[in-house]
């Protein structure tokens, strides 16, 4: 939405190409969750309808997501974005499928982001945001106001302001403006907005080079290999269960 903005009120802003591609669902029970998917949907009708933006962006919803479209996705992927809160370890094996197949990164230090970042560094990935001892500090400190996140940066102010004042394509979206302003943004999602813009604009300088994309594209493959099934098995084994493997007799 602040990107389709962008584009919008400044004609002479350009980037590069961009089609984002979201999928999930929602459990029957997850108010939030539907609203969510319900924004992409409006936020998608807004940028695909419009003339110039449109020739710089694309959002899709890909509904029903499952294994079969996950095989269509993830080789076709440039960039995979894991943007979990650090330490809800909301990010799974997901992130490790993307990196097999070539797509770099974008995410913060949470889940099996924190061993992709491990294994291929910072030259080969992009990590924004709080850490995990952060967020715990926050919540622990009680010092996180959302509210000063919305009156001290006015693209967050706009934003906010956007979910209920009818400006997307008419809808109404208070249940989520109450969340992050109501409810104190329980994820963090204000505080860590900015570092992620801040991350877009960097992982779009690294795509113009394309011979240093694709060095890191071979090696995000490379160190994929770590998240075998074997090593894990075996990680598994000896340090959790604490038991040794039977040799075969034949």
């Amino acid at each position: 939405l602040y990107q389709y903005l962008q584009l919008r009120d400044h004609p002479e802003k350009t980037i590069i190409p961009h089609t984002y591609l979201f999928a999930g669902k929602a459990a029957a029970s997850y108010g939030e969750a539907k609203e969510t998917i319900r924004l992409i949907n409006v936020v998608a009708n807004l940028v695909n309808s419009a003339p110039r933006v449109s020739k710089l962006m694309k959002v899709v919803f890909l509904e029903n997501y499952d294994v079969s479209l996950a095989q269509l996705i993830m080789p076709a992927t440039d960039v995979s974005e894991q943007i979990s809160t650090a330490g809800k370890e909301a990010s799974g094996t997901g992130n490790m499928k993307f990196m097999m197949n070539g797509a770099i990164t974008l995410g913060t230090l949470d889940g099996a982001n924190v061993e992709i970042h491990r294994e291929v560094g910072d030259d080969n990935c992009v990590i924004f945001g709080l850490r995990a001892e952060e967020v715990m500090a926050y919540y622990h400190n009680g010092n996180y106001s959302s509210w000063s996140m919305y009156t001290g940066d006015p693209d967050i102010h706009r934003l906010m302001d956007d979910l209920v004042n009818l400006k997307l394509g008419g809808e109404h979206f208070g249940m989520l403006y109450d969340s992050f302003l109501d409810r104190n943004d329980e994820y963090f999602v204000l505080k860590d907005f900015k570092p992620c813009c801040a991350a877009q604009e960097e992982i779009e300088r690294r795509y113009k080079d394309q011979k240093g994309w694709r060095k890191s594209s071979a090696i995000n493959i490379a160190h994929s290999g770590y998240f075998s099934t074997d090593r894990t098995i075996r990680q598994y084994a000896e340090d959790i269960w604490h038991i040794k493997p039977v040799g075969l007799k034949k």
